[in-house]
């Protein structure tokens, strides 16, 4: 049964949050509600983690499956032991360097933690927001918080209060309205209960920046089946961050892939199929005369990042019937990117060879 509430939107200075707000968004946490809020790399849908009945509005409002866990949030690193048992003192080393901010380690779950948090398993995944609403707010609620991404599951991830009351208006309870998401990808997702530090989900925080600190780290994304048992991370499905639309990922020399890109979608446009293209500032040119829709995504890795998943709804919502888009560099944020965009093409790539054949 789906979770209906009347929703309210608050919009409040991220500099300067109005703390009536915040504290009402405190006590809906704490009665079981839902409360939709701003984090540096996207929104979440919070609940209180420590109460499973919370938990499971969560699922219900975003139709998101048991089999997906959520991550857990604090405000403050003295709440780590209410969560997590057995702490390495590497995850104090992380945090130090990495907390607040766009970093989720997983570790062995305390009793405390309900099992739907965890999709069944005995660890959790626990990270600090650095965005000051969200901070902010986790004061006011003084219990940690459950969130994923507040959407409807498997849709692209919310980058603005408009997303999110475009998914779950009458779903949620509050949604606190502090501005566009800085990052725009989620966090990465670091498990630190294997025998090697073991990288799961990439994202604002980049492996470069990790193996600083972790020399040995292993990166081993997860792409799973919507079938499987119980996910190891949260967003680790394959299908996940996914347009109405179907996506094509292309991927290749740049040169060939536009001119690969540019011959499929004239084919679409001959049959009659509204076509949409996701692209960096610098490749614009090079779709001139297409009749086509685009969403520009920046000149920088960061701004690509920030306008991606805003740029998938724009084109979905325009709407458009096919969306291309070719693969960013694999460094830095661009991993991150590569991995988004592969769930959204539900692991479907377009392979173009050097020498691409003159149709695909």
């Amino acid at each position: 049964m789906t979770y209906t509430a009347n929703t309210f939107v608050a919009k409040v200075d991220r500099r300067n949050p109005d703390h009536q707000v915040l504290a009402l968004a405190g006590e809906i946490l704490r009665e079981g509600g839902l409360v939709a809020f701003p984090t540096e790399t996207v929104y979440g849908l919070g609940a209180n983690a420590l109460d499973a009945d919370a938990v499971a509005r969560i699922f219900a409002a975003k139709e998101r499956p048991a089999n997906d866990p959520v991550i857990v949030h604090i405000h403050a690193l003295e709440q780590l032991e209410q969560i997590a048992i057995e702490i390495p003192v590497l995850a104090y080393q992380l945090a130090e360097k990495f907390w607040a901010g766009a970093l989720t380690l997983v570790l062995k779950k305390s009793d405390a933690i309900p099992l739907n948090v965890t999709a069944g398993r005995n660890t959790v995944a626990v990270r600090m927001p650095a965005h000051p609403v969200a901070l902010a707010m986790l004061a006011k609620a003084g219990v940690p918080v459950g969130a994923p991404s507040a959407n409807r599951f498997s849709r692209p991830s919310p980058t603005t209060a408009a997303h999110v009351y475009g998914d779950l208006n009458g779903r949620v309870d509050v949604i606190i309205d502090g501005g566009n998401s800085d990052i725009g990808v989620e966090s990465t997702i670091l498990d630190l209960t294997t025998p090697v530090p073991t990288v799961l989900r990439p994202g604002g925080v980049s492996l470069e920046e990790l193996r600083a600190i972790v020399p040995a780290l292993a990166f081993r994304p997860q792409y799973l089946p919507a079938d499987v048992e119980s996910a190891p991370a949260p967003g680790s499905l394959i299908k996940h961050y996914s347009p109405n639309a179907e996506l094509l990922l292309f991927r290749g020399k740049p040169d060939v892939v536009i001119t690969a890109m540019r011959k499929t979608a004239d084919q679409y446009i001959t049959e009659g199929k509204t076509v949409g293209i996701l692209a960096p500032d610098a490749d614009v040119l090079n779709f001139e005369g297409l009749n086509i829709q685009i969403a520009l995504l920046g000149r920088t890795v960061a701004e690509y990042a920030a306008r991606l998943f805003a740029g998938i709804r724009a084109l979905d919502d325009m709407p458009s019937d096919i969306i291309l888009v070719r693969e960013p560099d694999d460094d830095g944020l661009g991993v991150a990117l590569r991995d988004r965009l592969l769930r959204a093409a539900e692991g479907k790539v377009v392979e173009v060879p050097e020498h691409a054949p003159e149709t695909l």
